[in-house]
């Protein structure tokens, strides 16, 4: 009877033991960053996990190599973090593909489909991330000639609007990024980054149109170029990027897209939709940057000085 009692305190032991060790776990969702495969781990840009921790920069190990599919820099991702004694780990990575029910991206997608429907060519063929994006020239707003290759040597973030955009979440949220990039990185404009918005509405968006645009974000023409051109090199690089828009009475049913290319000409990030945060929009430009090992983010500056604006 002693044996077995003191078996069963061994076992009530161990039980208890495991259950005071037993792994934590929180949902986490952010936007992807980095992606280290070799080494089965990825840096990602998370929201606030309630009773965890803050918004912030994060790396993550994992375990099953297979959680890497489908994921790039730019994904916007949910996954379950595991927090055990002594690690953690991500584990049921899982991409959230932009699907929106809003009007204007809606339309634009079904009217692609019935495009393609009717004229099986007319499919341009997207490029990849890590590919280098061919060389395209437009006109901004001071009417200057400007070559995607003249930035060689500086990281580009480029996107799509038309100003005559009258809903506050597509154009003007889409802008308001690069109005907060513009803060975030004032001191590496024109140096190491730089921001170029290309209009697909060209046939009103004239570089005037563009100029008087622009002063709402108080951008400065020599780091944040505002373009439009002929239809033709519009079309050219919104097919590039996937971006598809359609007039419709005096407006444009359009797709949203945001793009990041490094110093050396390839593409970094597609980033379809607006289910991001400003904030992490600038985590992905400064992986993108890079910076010296140690030197803290300017978000985290930021936050650290009492309070982001990041997002406003």
């Amino acid at each position: 009877m002693k044996r077995i009692s003191g078996m069963l305190t061994a076992a009530c032991f161990l039980i208890l033991s495991a259950s005071l060790w037993a792994a934590d776990q929180y949902p986490v969702t952010g936007m992807v960053l980095k992606v280290d495969a070799e080494h089965k781990s990825f840096v990602a840009s998370c929201d606030a996990i309630p009773g965890y921790m803050d918004a912030m920069i994060m790396p993550f190990a994992v375990r099953n190599a297979k959680e890497f599919a489908g994921i790039a820099p730019g994904a916007n991702v949910q996954f379950t973090l595991v927090l055990e004694k002594d690690s953690s780990f991500a584990e049921n990575i899982q991409v959230r593909h932009y699907q929106s029910v809003e009007q204007d991206p809606l339309t634009a997608r079904r009217l692609k489909l019935l495009r393609q429907f009717s004229d099986p060519s007319h499919k341009p063929k997207l490029l990849a991330v890590g590919q280098t994006v061919p060389d395209f020239v437009l006109i901004d707003q001071a009417r200057q000639p400007v070559k995607l290759s003249q930035f060689e040597g500086k990281v580009v973030a480029l996107n799509f609007i038309y100003t005559s955009c009258a809903l506050p979440t597509f154009c003007f949220r889409i802008t308001n990024n690069f109005g907060v990039l513009q803060k975030r990185f004032k001191d590496r404009l024109g140096k190491d980054l730089v921001l170029l918005t290309v209009t697909f509405d060209p046939e009103r968006d004239h570089p005037e149109t563009l100029a008087h645009y622009a002063k709402t974000w108080k951008a400065d023409p020599a780091t944040w170029h505002f373009l439009t051109g002929p239809v033709a090199d519009v079309q050219h690089v919104t097919n590039l990027f996937g971006v598809d828009y359609f007039p419709d009475e005096g407006l444009m049913n359009h797709s949203l897209h945001t793009v990041i290319i490094d110093r050396q000409g390839k593409l970094v990030a597609n980033i379809e939709g607006n289910q991001y945060t400003a904030a992490q929009l600038g985590d992905l430009v400064e992986a993108s940057l890079g910076r010296p090992a140690g030197e803290p983010s300017r978000r985290a500056q930021l936050n650290h000085a009492g309070g982001s604006t990041l997002d406003k």
